[in-house]
């Protein structure tokens, strides 16, 4: 199972999210169809461009709650101070891809950018 963990600014296109993770799964070498999930803070997820961009992509659009966010912390690698200030994680698209992998999740592609939004990839070690 692959998740695609999103952060964006709120004047995000669905368009550009769902470019965004197409761009990361062919940096992963992963197809279309290895994509079970997209994930994104609970205070985002239900922003219409998040939504669409699920629709789009065909996938379950999965909130995470703030204390699982800050809970991957630790394994998060990118460290952005201005992520740091807002959200209490170096990446949000880090953090929410592994928050949203299920048990022993395991980051696939660090994260990526574009003009508005922020991809990464995980998946669950166990396969599940």
């Amino acid at each position: 199972m692959i998740v695609a963990g999103i952060g964006f600014r709120q004047s995000v296109e669905a368009d550009e999210i769902v470019a965004l993770v197409k761009q990361a799964l062919e940096r992963a070498a992963l197809s279309r169809n290895d994509l079970n999930k997209l994930a994104t803070i609970e205070a985002l997820a239900a922003l219409p461009a998040f939504t669409e961009a699920a629709r789009q992509l065909d996938v379950a659009a999965i909130p995470v709650a703030q204390t699982v966010l800050l809970a991957t912390a630790p394994h998060v690698r990118t460290q952005s101070a201005r992520s740091i200030a807002a959200h209490g994680v170096g990446s949000v698209a880090e953090a929410s891809a592994l928050a949203a992998a299920g048990p022993q999740p395991q980051l696939v592609l660090e994260r990526i950018t574009s003009a508005s939004a922020t991809c990464a990839l995980a998946r669950s070690e166990t396969g599940s």
